[in-house]
């Protein structure tokens, strides 16, 4: 499996994640969501993402019956999406029982949506307040903060904050708000926000390849998964709800190589002109759970 190294974490990641969200959830049961865990990781997969509102603690509960066996080696995420600190400290606790560690080695600030909650998260009280003592006491050795709605707010955030590590929306239809069908190429994480946190050196990871399965068919998923490779990240972060899924992306990130610029324009200027307008509208306000 290839690697990248996270930013300045200086930590070596798989180019493929395995996302624990809802898809993870599609499972069903534990034993079948393990089994599919512990095959992300044989196959190759570092990178394991949760998050306690993926089904109220229940992934990172499923997470955490593998990690008592297989933490070594793991890079473990999970996410808060509280914003007051003391709120998401209860989480953060809550979250280490059920991954049955004692660190993690990255926390998220879970969905950042617009300017009032990047005040909330900033506040003297609130959550990212709370990240800094505990990557300070080692409980968590880097920090990030995730976003999927708006490349602006993601933009502000990482220019005045520490933040070790984002994750935002970047797929081959260029999520994020646009101001005219005409001009798709000026709002979007790729153009926005990708340049600060390249520019800090931060660990970059992409999530909603497939834009939330919106791309499902508009291109076949290996050249989805080769685009949003191709970009300046560590890895590809991809929930996969079926066994097959795994071997088959695994497959893709083995083999992967580079997708020419050119190619990637290309694609993206096709995919954004049929898809992108609605993929702004769903994702405007997209509670990730």
């Amino acid at each position: 499996m290839p690697t990248r190294v996270l930013g300045r974490t200086g930590q070596r990641v798989s180019i493929l994640g395995l996302g624990c969200g809802s898809r993870l959830l599609m499972y069903k049961d534990e034993e079948n969501g393990q089994a599919a865990l512990n095959r992300a990781l044989d196959l190759g997969i570092n990178y394991v993402d949760t998050a306690y509102s993926y089904g109220d603690g229940v992934s990172e509960t499923w997470v955490g019956g593998v990690m008592k066996s297989r933490r070594k080696g793991v890079f473990l995420v999970t996410k808060v999406e509280r914003r007051k600190g003391d709120e998401a400290l209860r989480i953060i606790e809550g979250s280490l029982k059920r991954l049955q560690t004692d660190h993690l080695d990255l926390i998220h600030v879970h969905g950042l949506m617009d300017e009032d909650d990047l005040k909330s998260v900033e506040a003297p009280d609130g959550v990212l307040s709370t990240l800094y003592k505990l990557r300070d006491q080692k409980v968590t050795r880097f920090i990030g903060v995730t976003c999927h709605n708006d490349p602006h707010v993601l933009k502000a955030a990482l220019e005045h904050n520490d933040f070790d590590c984002t994750q935002m929306a970047l797929n081959a239809a260029r999520v994020g708000p646009t101001k005219s069908f005409h001009d798709p190429w000026n709002e979007c994480f790729e153009t926005i926000a990708l340049p600060v946190a390249r520019s800090k050196n931060m660990g970059i990871t992409a999530m909603k390849v497939f834009g939330q399965d919106k791309l499902a068919g508009a291109a076949p998923a290996s050249t989805l998964i080769r685009y949003a490779m191709s970009l300046p990240i560590a890895a590809a972060v991809i929930g996969m709800p079926k066994l097959a899924y795994i071997g088959e992306n695994v497959h893709v990130a083995k083999n992967f190589a580079p997708m020419p610029e050119d190619e990637m324009r290309n694609l993206s200027r096709d995919l954004a002109e049929k898809y992108k307008l609605a993929l702004d509208s769903f994702f405007h306000g997209h509670i990730d759970s």
